[in-house]
């Protein structure tokens, strides 16, 4: 199982092939997902520190670039699936924005 380090917050394990905002939901990290996962919105990106996300895909290299984003390491969980083991700080938070995370994302 792929284990997943939230910088400032601790490690767990996950399932493989979990998307990552939902693993990091599932374990109680404060992470905004305000399109429901549907690469929309970006308020779900998280800066990578170590470990392979995978490769970029249309979806979010297309919301990437409406958005202005072109630093490689700021990835959006929601379209992140866990194949290896991360290490990520999470970009924005429900209590540091103070809005309601979103609705939970479809697996």
């Amino acid at each position: 199982m792929p284990t997943i380090t939230v910088e400032g917050k601790g490690s767990f394990q996950v399932d493989e092939g979990k998307k990552l905002v939902l693993a990091l939901e599932d374990n109680g990290v404060d992470i905004l997902h305000r399109c429901g996962g549907n690469a929309r919105c970006t308020t779900c990106r998280v800066e990578l520190i170590a470990g392979e996300p995978g490769p970029i895909g249309e979806a979010e290299a297309a919301i990437r670039e409406a958005k202005g984003i072109a630093e490689p390491h700021i990835r959006l969980s929601c379209q992140i699936r866990v194949h290896s083991d991360l290490t990520v700080k999470p970009a924005m938070t429900a209590s540091e924005s103070g809005l309601e995370p979103g609705t939970r994302p479809q697996d």
